[in-house]
């Protein structure tokens, strides 16, 4: 037996007016030392990490080993973007995905941490 969907999930938008930009730059990696050291040397586990923290498949960068555009990264740093209320472009996104991989990561990181803002998963409708 189906049960028919009533309602779609909605995206979760927390902010407010003050919080539209990022809570630390692209280039602040040393703002936490440790995050910069473990995103330097070693980025996909950073990178896996930090995905894991916000709610998607642990492995998931590793399918950005297969190219030089990050799709995987640059999706997160939109969706990270999305969830919080950030302001920005699909366009800046590729770019700080493209060029600056270990930064993107820590800034995504740096700002989970900030807002401190647990995971939501959909709720499954009951029987």
């Amino acid at each position: 037996m189906s049960w028919p969907v009533s309602t779609q999930p909605q995206a979760l938008v927390v902010s407010s007016d003050d919080d539209a930009d990022w809570s630390s730059g692209i280039c602040d990696c040393c703002d936490d030392g440790k995050q910069c050291c473990f995103a330097f040397w070693c980025c996909p586990c950073f990178a896996c990490k930090t995905t894991k923290d916000f709610g998607h498949c642990l492995c998931l960068p590793l399918l950005d080993v297969f190219g030089c555009i990050r799709p995987i990264t640059m999706s997160t740093r939109v969706s990270v973007r999305h969830r919080y209320g950030i302001r920005g472009s699909l366009c800046v996104d590729c770019l700080c995905s493209t060029f600056c991989l270990s930064c993107v990561w820590c800034q995504m990181s740096r700002e989970m941490k900030k807002r401190k803002i647990p995971t939501v998963l959909s709720d499954i409708i009951g029987y």
